[in-house]
């Protein structure tokens, strides 16, 4: 699947995953159950035109991995990459912090379970920072990098001091193409809609729009806006069992859900409207449970193109999570 052009952007469509243990180990997705890492990559490439990475999430890159994402994708194809959780304010495994900065983290820190960004000195903060944007200049170079994801935690709202945070995180990334998720509600409601989109746009930094369950405390408001030339939407399923279950212990459970055609559907307005505001606009698939992501996104993309989506892909009932 190649990228679409809608009125002069390009449109591109994938997952944020391709290799979640769902996928390959539940599936018949990947035509071998015995693919390599690489060969996996490969399929996934010929497949659609992009994909976003939430391995770096966890643990920051490395550049040799960054540079073997290159060598197992073809020219043209575009990989987003999820910001580590220390950079956004997420409790952070204190193993992934790199070995020779350990002693940065002052001693009374270095023993507990989650380091935070807060508990580095600011000169180590910023070479945190410094050295995930070096991990990804093989992707750079390479034309394969779209956008990094910061997406903020629940607890992150809109006030000044978080403000300012964005401001300092996009001067921490320089050349670096940019994109925003927030999981506070308040920062696109009443009054302080406006403002954030308009810091958004002043900071040349895409706003993502999201498909999720409503109705709860961590919902966000269906806004749909482009803030920079580069357009984002992520859809995150809306399984309204597992969103917010104590008991979910897994990425994969907590989005498993598969979006009917009419679910779809609706997003095929929002999307050309987005396109005619932006040079750019990726449409990612999180509701990475087996093959739910894949399917969806083929289906999105077909819908998009104008064809008659869903011939020869298995579907789940309306409304239902798979």
């Amino acid at each position: 699947m190649s990228a679409l052009d809608l009125g002069g952007s390009r449109v591109l469509v994938g997952t944020c995953s391709w290799a979640d243990a769902t996928l390959v180990k539940e599936t018949d997705w990947y035509p071998k159950k015995t693919m390599t890492a690489a060969e996996r990559l490969a399929y996934y490439a010929s497949k659609f035109p992009i994909v976003e990475v939430d391995s770096t999430y966890y643990f920051p890159p490395t550049p040799e991995l960054a540079q073997t994402w290159v060598d197992r994708t073809p020219d043209g194809f575009t990989m987003n990459v999820k910001a580590w959780s220390l950079l956004t304010g997420h409790p952070t495994f204190q193993h992934s912090l790199w070995e020779d900065m350990q002693p940065a983290v002052p001693a009374e820190h270095r023993d507990k379970r989650r380091l935070y960004a807060h508990h580095l000195p600011p000169d180590a903060l910023d070479e945190a920072f410094d050295r995930f944007r070096h991990a990804l200049m093989p992707l750079h170079r390479a034309g394969r990098l779209g956008a990094v994801l910061l997406q903020y935690p629940r607890w992150f709202g809109p006030k000044a001091e978080n403000r300012q945070v964005l401001r300092d995180t996009v001067a921490r990334l320089p050349d670096l193409r940019l994109c925003v998720e927030f999981r506070h509600a308040r920062w696109l409601e009443g009054g302080d809609c406006e403002p954030t989109l308009e810091l958004l746009e002043e900071l040349g930094v895409s706003f993502v729009c999201v498909d999720e369950p409503a109705g709860f405390p961590s919902s966000m408001p269906p806004v749909v806006a482009v803030t920079s030339d580069l357009a984002v939407v992520r859809f995150h399923g809306r399984n309204t069992a597992t969103w917010e279950d104590p008991e979910i212990t897994t990425a994969a459970e907590r989005f498993r859900y598969r979006y009917d055609t009419e679910e779809l559907l609706e997003w095929v307005p929002r999307v050309r409207e987005m396109a005619a505001s932006a040079r750019q606009v990726h449409v990612l698939m999180n509701n990475c449970f087996r093959d739910d992501a894949a399917v969806n996104a083929a289906e999105l993309a077909e819908l998009l193109a104008g064809g008659s989506a869903g011939q020869d892909l298995p579907r789940s009932s309306p409304g239902r999570a798979s």
